[in-house]
């Protein structure tokens, strides 16, 4: 075994092996095998307690499977909902797993509700409960109670498992064993235990409501996405995914709803991106507003409001926050976790929230930029927080930052947060003008210009006969490819052409696109290497597509869906093999397919091309 682990390690599932299901306040993921091998409770952010595709050992665990001989696993979604079964079929029958979490109206504890049917013939059925709290760092006792068994753990959570079948308990976790005959089904239900608050149980009633209001929850939903074009199902798809990553009751979008998961296996590059970044939050929400979906925005912005009367600079913002606002996201490791196929350090916290990101503002305000004209009108209060940023960017554009990745070497002036410096100060004008807002245009303006010349001066290399990545350097960077993006350079530009060829010959493997030519830690920092950049490669896609080269945009775009999961979800990357690496899902990629779907299926229209 190589570097800890490999892509043979049957002790560890591939990553894309998962479905995901969520409640708005956190989210679980499902292996195609029928176990939760990856949860926190109570928030996203929050300490795992099941994180055994992190350490199969002693990383916890909920098993569920059915004894058939030689089974195929398969794993669907209810059309246009997050409510995911996991089917098995042999000789012997077919039995199906029924996963979902409900999705409250107020506030409430998470619950994971599971079923285990018997469609066909007989079975006998095992499943192991094994929690592993605060990251598996905190022991539990099992306490028996009517219909189940409450695990409470010794930093004071407790979790409630019910069903009508005996169950066992076998030191910290608990097992049970029966037959299911055809048509008969054992529900569990999985359940924070809260002070003052009621518990489901076997509530046979709450079991019943619970799955129609959730899936009726997630039609409503995504019933109201206003996209009819082609690929149709996997845009629903990406959107009903980047829906489970927002946190209802802050407003806030997590990156991923996991940490630890390595861009390299067996190597470093592995973080927690159970956070919210201000650069993430705002791409997904410039593309849920594509589709027609705003409600999100609105309660971002109200995130946003509180995060900016928290600073003493309300022009300046933080560029990862947690989840509930919190500031301080120290990074840590957790050593006694083995990581996924030997993958270490096993990280949480990250150490990224305060570096400084200079893009961040371009791509918040180009995303309330698009609210106010799709969505609400900008209101008042709302306009003195973006004229503070546009005077911020005004002041601070030209400072070397960590750039858009967030490398972890030295501060550079890099090419795409000149770019995005200049997005901010351009939506903040369109803004200003549109509404008739109180602003220093002229000032806005000279710096805006000045930003556009500075650009075209120092970031085009006639030699290379593209813009590079950051000054003194000839190596590019696939984040160039936002330029026509943001609509600061054509996108037939001969320049913009030129640039584009260049990444093309550099950057792009097929159709899969690196984020930036790697030579040891001269660019981020970090031994080791990484997959291909999934968000780069849609981003590559949508080039394409504005540059008129709309049949091989086609081409690329649905060699691209081929590499999505059985469920249509993405990783962060794609490794050598085609494996997903990096945290999953990732919302990167989702709203990078959904801006690429959308661009090209108006662009195949336009020029007469059938569906």
């Amino acid at each position: 075994m190589e570097k800890g682990g490999t892509l043979a390690d049957t002790s560890y599932p591939p990553i894309e092996a998962h479905g995901i299901i969520g409640d708005l306040q956190t989210a679980a993921l499902v292996g195609m095998d029928g176990t939760i091998d990856f949860l926190c409770l109570p928030a996203f952010d929050s300490p795992s307690v099941f994180a055994a595709l992190l350490d199969g050992r002693q990383g916890g665990a909920f098993e569920l499977r059915p004894a058939l001989n030689e089974a195929n696993h398969t794993q669907l979604y209810l059309p246009d909902t997050n409510v995911l079964l996991t089917r098995f079929l042999s000789a012997d029958g077919v039995a199906e797993i029924t996963d979902f979490m409900p999705v409250h109206p107020d506030p409430h504890p998470s619950r994971i509700v599971r079923r285990i049917k018997m469609v066909r013939g007989q079975t006998r059925v095992r499943m192991r409960c094994a929690p592993r709290f605060d990251y598996a760092r905190a022991g539990h006792k099992v306490v028996s109670v009517e219909h189940g068994v409450v695990f409470e753990s010794e930093e004071g959570t407790a979790l409630r498992l019910s069903t009508p079948v005996a169950l066992e308990i076998e030191g910290d976790e608990v097992i049970a064993e029966f037959t299911l005959n055809a048509g008969e089904s054992v529900p569990f239900v999985l359940e924070q235990v809260l002070p003052d608050r009621p518990v489901a149980g076997l509530d046979e009633a709450y079991i019943s409501s619970s799955f129609k209001d959730t899936v009726n929850y997630w039609r409503t939903w995504i019933g109201q996405s206003t996209y009819r074009g082609r690929w149709l199902d996997i845009v629903r798809r990406s959107a009903l995914t980047l829906k489970l990553l927002h946190s209802r009751w802050t407003g806030s979008f997590v990156a991923a709803p996991t940490f630890g998961l390595p861009e390299d296996v067996g190597g470093v590059r592995n973080w927690d991106y159970r956070y919210t970044w201000i650069r993430d939050a705002s791409f997904t929400l410039y593309a849920l507003i594509r589709l027609g979906l705003v409600e999100e925005t609105r309660d971002f912005i109200r995130w946003l409001v509180q995060r900016t009367e928290a600073r003493e600079d309300p022009g300046a913002l933080q560029i990862v926050y947690g989840i509930d606002g919190r500031a301080d996201l120290s990074e840590t490791t957790l050593d006694h976790l083995e990581g996924y196929r030997g993958s270490r350090p096993v990280r949480i916290g990250n150490a990224a929230f305060d570096q400084l990101q200079l893009d961040i503002y371009g791509e918040l305000l180009d995303s309330l930029y698009m609210y106010d004209k799709y969505g609400e009108p900008t209101h008042h209060d709302l306009w003195g927080r973006i004229e503070q940023i546009v005077d911020w960017v005004c002041d601070n554009w030209n400072r070397p930052d960590e750039g858009i990745w967030e490398v972890r070497s030295v501060r550079r002036h890099f090419l795409i947060s000149r770019l995005m410096c200049w997005v901010a100060i351009d939506r903040g004008i369109r803004l200003a003008v549109k509404r008739s807002f109180p602003a220093d245009l002229v000032r806005w303006r000279n710096v805006r210009n000045e930003i556009y010349r500075d650009i075209w001066e120092h970031f085009w290399d006639p030699e290379e006969q593209a813009f590079v990545g950051h000054l003194g350097s000839k190596r590019l960077d696939a984040a160039c490819l936002l330029m026509p993006l943001v609509r600061f350079v054509s996108p037939t530009d001969p320049r913009w052409l030129s640039t584009l060829q260049a990444v093309e010959r550099r950057l792009v493997d097929d159709s899969l696109v690196h984020r930036y030519e790697i030579v040891g830690k001269e660019v981020d920092g970090l031994a080791g290497t990484e997959g291909t950049f999934s968000i780069c490669s849609f981003w590559y896609v949508e080039c394409l597509s504005r540059a008129g080269d709309i049949q091989k945009a086609r081409f690329y775009f649905e060699k691209m869906l081929g590499y999505a999961n059985h469920l249509g979800l993405y990783a962060e990357e794609l490794g050598p093999r085609g494996e997903h690496l990096g945290n999953f899902p990732q919302a990167f990629t989702h709203l990078a397919l959904i801006s690429a779907a959308y661009d090209l299926d108006r662009r195949l229209s336009g020029a007469g091309w059938k569906a």
